[in-house]
């Protein structure tokens, strides 16, 4: 059974969804609907981690993952677990770490279909130019957790 959680959080409103005992998604919503939702002891845990996250107590995440995705996107999200907290890389440095240095594009479509933000920082990716690009939560809250991460 899938059980999710939505609340809210200084960012907007967050859902955070579980299955089989690992967090499969983490985004931004605009809305809550009247959807079925049920709680578990792992969403419990991972609001707060979220939360010590935004408020600047909390870096890592230590929470069980299972994004669901083909195996490059899978491939991308696991190397953007390797990015320092309060750094970035470039889609290009991804594309070179993961061994396939000409495929910058496919990394960031791979980024973009990140469903587990923040826990795994696909926030962090910029362009090579050193800009913001592309965040499925808007490039204002893009530029907010790189804030948050760069002042502590």
């Amino acid at each position: 059974m899938k059980n999710s959680i939505i609340f809210s959080s200084p960012f907007g409103l967050v859902k955070i969804a579980e299955e089989d005992n690992k967090i499969t998604e983490l985004y931004f919503v605009k809305e809550v609907n009247m959807e079925s939702r049920h709680t578990s002891p792992l969403l419990i845990k991972a609001r707060k981690q979220f939360l010590e996250y935004i408020t600047g107590i909390r870096k890592t995440f230590d929470l069980p993952i299972a994004p669901q995705g083909t195996v490059f996107q899978k491939e991308v999200w696991q190397a953007l677990h390797s990015i320092p907290y309060g750094e970035t890389r470039s889609y290009k440095q991804i594309a070179v770490l993961i061994g396939k240095p000409t495929a910058s594009r496919a990394v960031g479509m791979a980024n973009n279909k990140n469903p587990i933000l923040i826990v795994t920082p696909c926030h962090r990716v910029i362009g090579s130019n050193g800009q913001l690009v592309g965040f499925a939560a808007g490039l204002e809250v893009k530029k907010k957790l790189l804030e948050l991460e760069k002042a502590l």
